[in-house]
C-alpha cells in the first residue's frame, strides 16, 4: 500500500485517480493540491481526499507517490518546482496525453538528483466533460495507459506504476516518447480536431442542418463538446505530431475529393472499400 499518495489537480483526471485509489484502497492516505481551495472541497466532502491544500510543498512533503494531473505545460513546470521538495525515494507519475516534453524534463531532473523517480504515463481514457464534477473511481477500468519509460528509467519504477494503473483496472503498454506523440497525436488529438472542423464546415455549408443533426453527426461529432481551453494547451503542446497528422487527414480528404469529382463509382467503392477493412481491423 501507498502511504501517501498526492494528486496534483483534482479535475477529471486527478479527481478518477483519487476515486479510483479510494475505492481500490491502494493508499492510506490521499492528499489533493489545486490553485483553488473551493474546488478541492468537494473531494474533501466525499472523502475521495482526506485532506487538501494549495501549498505545492506542504501537499508532497513525505509523499511516496505523486501523480501530475495539471494541464499538460503545467505540470512540465511543476515536476521542476516538486523536485527538490520530494521526499527520497518518492515516484512521480503524470497523465499527461504528450510526453516528449515533460519526459525530457523529467530526465534532466533526474541527472541533479537520482533519488526520484518519474515515469510517464498517459490513460486512453476520458470525458468531453471536465472537472471533478465528472470524476468517476472505473474512469480506467479497462482503459489503456501508455507507459513512456526511457533509458535512463529505473526499471523498479516502472514497474510500479504498471502496478499502479492495472490495480485501477487498466491495462499498460510501453511506448518511447516520441512514438506515443506521434500515435496520440493520430487516434486522440486528429479526431478532436477534425470533429471541430465537420461541425465549423456544417455550420457554413447549411446552418439549419444542425438544428436536425441526428444520432450519427453528434456520435461522429462528439469531441466537438470538448473544453476548448483544455486542447488549446493540448494541440499546441504537441504542435509538430498535430501539424502532420492534420496534413496527412488533408492529404486523404484531397484524395477523396478528386474520387467524388471523377463521379467514376469503382474507384471510389475501392477506396472506401479500403479504408472500411482498415476501420473493421480495429480492436
Amino acid at each position: 500500500m501507498i502511504r501517501r499518495l498526492t494528486i496534483v489537480g483534482v479535475g477529471l483526471l486527478g479527481g478518477s485517480v483519487a476515486r479510483a485509489a479510494r475505492t481500490h484502497r491502494l493508499a492510506a492516505e490521499i492528499v489533493g493540491i489545486g490553485r483553488d481551495r473551493g474546488r478541492l472541497a468537494p473531494a474533501v466532502a466525499d472523502g475521495t481526499l482526506d485532506r487538501a491544500t494549495t501549498d505545492l510543498a506542504e501537499g508532497v512533503r513525505e509523499a511516496d507517490v505523486v501523480v501530475l494531473a495539471a494541464t499538460v505545460l503545467a505540470s512540465e513546470a511543476l515536476l521542476g518546482d516538486l523536485w527538490p521538495m520530494l521526499p527520497a525515494g518518492a515516484l512521480v507519475t503524470d497523465v499527461g496525453s504528450t510526453k516528449t516534453g515533460i519526459v525530457r524534463r523529467a530526465d534532466a531532473l533526474a541527472a541533479t538528483r537520482d533519488d526520484v523517480h518519474f515515469v510517464g504515463s498517459h490513460p486512453m481514457a476520458g470525458s468531453e466533460k471536465s472537472g471533478y464534477g465528472a470524476a468517476r473511481a472505473d474512469l480506467f477500468r479497462d482503459a489503456l495507459v501508455i507507459l513512456t519509460p526511457t533509458g535512463a528509467t529505473a526499471p523498479a519504477a516502472t514497474k510500479r506504476v504498471t502496478a499502479l494503473w492495472e490495480t485501477m483496472g487498466a491495462r499498460t503498454v510501453v511506448l518511447d516518447p516520441e512514438t506515443h506523440d506521434r500515435a496520440v497525436a493520430a487516434v486522440s488529438h486528429l479526431p478532436h480536431l477534425v470533429a471541430w472542423a465537420l461541425v465549423d464546415a456544417v455550420s457554413r455549408f447549411e446552418p439549419a442542418a444542425l438544428a436536425g443533426a441526428a444520432r450519427g453527426f453528434k456520435d461522429t461529432t462528439r469531441f466537438a463538446a470538448s473544453v476548448p481551453a483544455v486542447w488549446r494547451v493540448i494541440v499546441l503542446a504537441s504542435r509538430g505530431p498535430a501539424l502532420a497528422s492534420l496534413d496527412h487527414f488533408r492529404r486523404a480528404l484531397d484524395e477523396l475529393t478528386a474520387l467524388v469529382a471523377a463521379a467514376d463509382g469503382a474507384p471510389l467503392e475501392a477506396t472506401l472499400a479500403r479504408i472500411r477493412d482498415a476501420r473493421e481491423a480495429v480492436r
